[in-house]
C-alpha cells in the first residue's frame, strides 16, 4: 500500500481528526480494572487500540461498542481479571505492550504478549527492570517482545527514577501500583504526558504529585467513569503542518486535546512563525480541549530546546518537515529515544527529505536540517506511521509527484488520513 500525493492547493476547512490514542488505550484498561461502566466516547478505532480492546476482552472485561467510537465498558474491578486462553497480539502498539506489563504484573496467572515485526524490535528492558523490582517476573527475547509476564499478586510499591523520560514506562510503574502493598513512586527526568495520572483521578484514585515526583498508594479502587476522548494532537500535527505551508489557508480543528505535557508540537511551531491559536477551550472530565486555529505562516529555522522534546516525543517526524519548508537551518537535539520508536525516525526521515532534495545531517541523538524546496520523488515509510503521514504533508507542497511506499500502519493511529487531507483540498490517493 502507498501514498501518492500531487501538490495541491490547501483551502480554508472546519474539520476534527480521530480520538486521542493514548487516552483510548488507558480508558480501555482502567476501565476494564475499574468497578461498574465505563462508558467511552471518541474512542480511537484505529489497529492499536483496537488490539488493546481485544486483549481485554480475552482477559474476561465485557465491552460493548454501540457505534465506532463509542465504548461501554463493564469492568471487573482490580481483581476481576481471568488468565487469557492463548497469546495477547498487541499489533503495532508499544504503548499498548508497555503498560499490558505494568497491567498483567499484579495478576494470579501468567500472560504473553506477542505483536507484529516492528514490536518484536522495540526494547522492553525499561519496563522490564522497575517491574522486576516490585515482584513479578518477566521473560522476554533478549529485552525484546514477546514477553512472558509472569504475575504475583503480591507485588511491592518502589520509589523509582526513570533512567529516561518515558510515559509507557512511568505508566506502567503506576499500574502495577495499583496492585503493590505501600507506595510507588516514579520520579520523572523531564515532564511526560500524564494521561494516566489524570485517568486515574477521575477514577476516584489518590495520586500525589509533587513537583516530578508522582506517588500512588496500592490497592485503591477504581470506579468506572464517562471518559470523553479528545481528538488527537498528534494526529492534529499533520492539518496544522499542512495548513501552515499552505499559500493561504485558513483552517479551524475542533475537539483536540491540549494537554500541557503535550503541546510542545505547538510551541516549536509557534517559535518557528506558525500562526496557531486556541478557541473555544474546555475540559473533558480532566483532560483540557480546545479548537485550533492554523492560518498559513512563513517558518524559520532555529535551534529546537531539547526540553521541549518529552512533549513532543511523537511529533518530530512532522517538525521535520517544517523544518524543511522553513527558511534557513534547524537544529535538532537530545531525540535518541527517536531511534527506537516504530522505525528509526531520525534516519527515516533524514532519507526521505533527503530524497525529496532536502540537505539533511545526521547525528546519533538529532539532526541539522536546511531549509529548501521540497522535489517530487519515491521515499520509504520505513513501516513508521508517522513518517508516512509527515512525508505526505511535504507532498503537497513539492514541485512534482511524492510516492510514499508501505503506509498501511496508518491506519494503527489514523484511520481516514488521506480523506482527512482531501477535505483540505490535498490531491492525496
Amino acid at each position: 500500500m502507498r501514498f501518492e500525493v500531487q501538490p495541491s492547493r490547501i483551502t480554508d476547512a472546519k474539520l476534527t481528526v480521530p480520538g486521542d490514542k493514548s487516552v483510548s488505550h488507558r480508558a480501555l484498561m482502567l476501565g476494564g480494572i475499574a468497578e461498574g461502566r465505563t462508558s467511552v466516547s471518541g474512542f480511537l478505532a484505529g489497529e492499536d487500540c483496537l488490539a488493546t480492546l481485544e486483549a481485554m476482552s480475552r482477559m474476561g472485561i465485557t465491552i460493548a461498542r454501540p457505534a465506532a467510537t463509542e465504548l461501554i465498558v463493564h469492568g471487573a474491578g482490580l481483581q476481576g481479571l481471568v488468565a487469557p486462553t492463548e497469546e495477547l497480539d498487541l499489533g503495532n502498539s508499544g504503548t499498548a505492550m508497555r503498560l499490558m506489563a505494568g497491567l498483567l504484573s499484579g495478576q494470579n496467572f501468567t500472560t504473553v504478549l506477542t505483536g507484529d515485526a516492528s514490536l518484536s524490535l522495540r526494547p522492553m528492558q525499561r519496563v522490564i527492570g522497575p517491574l522486576e523490582r516490585m515482584g513479578a517476573t518477566i521473560e522476554s527475547n533478549a529485552g525484546r517482545p514477546p514477553l512472558i509476564v509472569h504475575g504475583n499478586p503480591v507485588l511491592r510499591g518502589i520509589d523509582y527514577t526513570l533512567p529516561v523520560a518515558s510515559a509507557q514506562v512511568k505508566s506502567a510503574v503506576l499500574l502495577a501500583g495499583l496492585y503493590a502493598d505501600g507506595v510507588t513512586t516514579v520520579k520523572e527526568p523531564a515532564v511526560t504526558r500524564d494521561h494516566t495520572e489524570r485517568m486515574l483521578v477521575t477514577m476516584g484514585a489518590e495520586v500525589d504529585r509533587v513537583s516530578n515526583r508522582i506517588s500512588l498508594r496500592g490497592h485503591q479502587t477504581l470506579r468506572g467513569s464517562d471518559i470523553a476522548v479528545p481528538a488527537d494532537l498528534s494526529s492534529a500535527s499533520f492539518v496544522m503542518l499542512a495548513a501552515t505551508l499552505a499559500e493561504r489557508a485558513d483552517v479551524l480543528i475542533t475537539g483536540v486535546g491540549i494537554n500541557p505535557t503535550r503541546t510542545g508540537v505547538i510551541d516549536i511551531l509557534q517559535a518557528m512563525g506558525a500562526s496557531i491559536g486556541f478557541e473555544n477551550r474546555r475540559l473533558f472530565g480532566a483532560e483540557p480541549v480546545a479548537d485550533i486555529r492554523v492560518r498559513s505562516s512563513r517558518l524559520r529555522g532555529g535551534v529546537i530546546d531539547p526540553a521541549l522534546v518529552s512533549l513532543a516525543i511523537d511529533e518530530f517526524p512532522v517538525l521535520f518537515v517544517a523544518a524543511a519548508a522553513a527558511v534557513g537551518k534547524t537544529v535538532f537535539s537530545g531525540l535518541a529515544e527517536l531511534r527506537v520508536k516504530e522505525s528509526d525516525r531520525i534516519s527515516a526521515m533524514a532519507a526521505g527529505l533527503r530524497a525529496l532534495g532536502i540537505q539533511v545531517e545526521e547525528v546519533e541523538d538529532g539532526a541539522t536540517v536546511y531549509g529548501g524546496k521540497f522535489i517530487g520523488g519515491v521515499v520509504e515509510s520505513h513501516g513508521d506511521h508517522r513518517v508516512a503521514m509527515s512525508l505526505a504533508v511535504a507532498g503537497t507542497v513539492a514541485t512534482d509527484t511524492v510516492v510514499i511506499n508501505d503506509v498501511a500502519t496508518v491506519n494503527t493511529s489514523f484511520p481516514g488520513f488521506t480523506s482527512c487531507l482531501q477535505q483540505l483540498g490535498a490531491a492525496i490517493r
